[in-house]
C-alpha cells in the first residue's frame, strides 16, 4: 500500500530543518521551507536525516531553556 503521508514516505527525499529554537523536522524535499525554518541537513533519504536529528538534536527544550541550564 502506498504511503500518502508525505512525511512518512520511507522511499521520498528530505531535508532536516530547524528553527530559532534549535527544534529539528524532517521535511519532504519537493516542499517549500517554510518561514522561520533553515536546513541544516542536505537532500538524503527519511533514515539518513532521521540520523542527522538524533545525532544533533539531542536536546529537545528550545534553545532558551536550554541557555538557562
Amino acid at each position: 500500500m502506498a504511503t500518502t503521508n508525505p512525511f512518512e514516505d520511507d522511499d521520498a527525499r528530505y531535508f532536516v530543518l530547524a528553527n530559532a529554537d534549535n527544534q529539528h523536522s524532517l521535511w519532504p524535499a519537493f516542499a517549500a521551507v517554510p518561514a522561520g525554518w533553515s536546513v541544516v541537513h542536505g537532500e538524503d533519504t527519511r533514515q539518513g536525516c532521521a540520523r542527522y536529528t538524533d545525532a544533533h538534536w539531542t536536546d529537545m527544550r528550545p534553545a532558551g531553556l536550554v541557555a538557562q541550564g
